[in-house]
C-alpha cells in the first residue's frame, strides 16, 4: 500500500506523547496526521480519530538506529487498521477486530528510513462523530539486548528451568515458561506459587510464571538450572539475561574473592 498523494499535517507534541483530535482529517479525507516523537518510550492518544494517523519514532540517540519496535495497542483501538510503514511502503500489521487484548506487536527497523507507525481509521459518516479515543502505547528496544531499556530497574531476579517455549511470529516474540526454585525479587505477581497440597510447607511449594523475550534471542528448553534477570515491558515480565546458575556462581565467587563484587548476592 502506498502512501502517495496523501496530504500530510504535522502537530505539535511533546517530546514522548500525544494527545490530539482527528477532526482535520474529518474535513478532508487525504489529510493524514503526522506526529513525530522523540522518546525510546511514550503513548498516543487520538481523540475523535479521522481517516490517518503517521507516527514516526526518532528517539534523540546515536544507538537508537538499530531498533526493534513494540506497541501495545489500547482496547479502544478497535475501530483501526495498524501498519507499519517501510521505504514509503505500508505493510498491514493487524487490521481492525483482529487483536486480543494486551497484545504486543514487535517489528524490526534496521533500514536507513525512521521506523513509523500509520494507523487508518474506519470511516464515519456525517453526522455520526462521537467521543471516540484510539491509542497505543510504544517502546524502542535495542538489537542487542533481549531486555527493554535493559538499565531499568530489576522486574525480577529468579533461579530456576526452563519448562517450555512458544513463539509468535506475528508479534516477534518468545514466551518463555519457568518453574522456580527460588524467586529472590519481583516486583509484581509474575511468579505466583502453586496451591499446598496437604501438610506440604509454604517455603517448598514451587514458583511458575512465564517471561518474554525477543525471538531473535533463540531461547529454547534444556537441562540446567538458571538464573533469570529481567524487566517490565508494557507491564508483563521481559527477559535480560539468564545464564545458567552454576556459571553465574563462578564468576560470582571469583569477583568475590578478588573484593570485585558491587553487591551481595545470597547462595543459599
Amino acid at each position: 500500500m502506498s502512501i502517495l498523494g496523501l496530504n500530510f499535517r504535522s502537530c505539535a507534541t511533546d517530546l514522548c506523547n500525544w494527545t490530539g483530535s482527528g477532526f482535520a482529517a474529518g474535513v478532508d479525507s487525504r489529510i493524514v496526521l503526522q506526529v513525530q516523537l522523540r522518546c525510546t518510550e511514550g503513548s498516543v492518544r487520538w481523540i475523535y480519530p479521522g481517516q490517518a494517523l503517521r507516527v514516526v519514532l526518532e528517539p534523540n540517540l546515536a544507538t537508537a538506529m538499530r531498533t526493534t519496535v513494540c506497541i501495545k495497542p489500547s482496547p479502544s483501538l478497535r475501530g483501526a487498521s495498524v501498519f507499519i510503514e517501510r521505504a514509503g511502503q505500508l505493510e498491514l500489521l493487524e487490521t481492525e477486530g483482529g487483536r486480543p487484548e494486551r497484545q504486543v506487536f514487535c517489528f524490526r527497523a534496521d533500514g536507513p528510513h525512521r521506523p513509523a507507525i500509520y494507523l487508518q481509521s474506519s470511516p464515519q459518516s456525517v453526522g455520526s462523530w462521537s467521543r471516540r479515543t484510539m491509542g497505543f502505547r510504544y517502546e524502542l528496544l535495542s538489537n542487542r539486548s533481549a531486555a527493554p531499556n535493559a538499565g531499568r530497574t530489576g522486574l525480577q531476579v529468579v533461579r530456576g528451568y526452563i519448562n517450555n517455549v512458544s513463539h509468535d511470529s506475528v508479534r516477534q516474540t518468545s514466551l518463555v515458561e519457568v518453574s522456580a526454585e527460588r524467586v529472590y525479587w519481583q516486583r509484581s505477581g509474575v511468579f505466583e506459587q502453586q496451591a499446598a497440597a496437604s501438610g506440604s510447607s509454604p517455603s517448598a511449594l514451587p514458583w511458575r510464571g512465564h517471561i518474554h523475550t525477543l525471538m531473535q534471542c533463540h531461547v529454547k528448553p534444556g537441562d540446567g538450572e538458571f538464573l533469570f534477570t529481567g524487566s517490565e515491558h508494557f507491564g508483563e515480565a521481559w527477559l535480560g539475561c539468564a545464564p545458567r546458575y552454576k556459571d553465574f556462581l563462578s564468576v560470582y565467587q571469583t569477583a568475590w574473592a578478588a573484593r570485585q563484587n558491587s553487591c551481595d548476592f545470597p547462595l543459599d
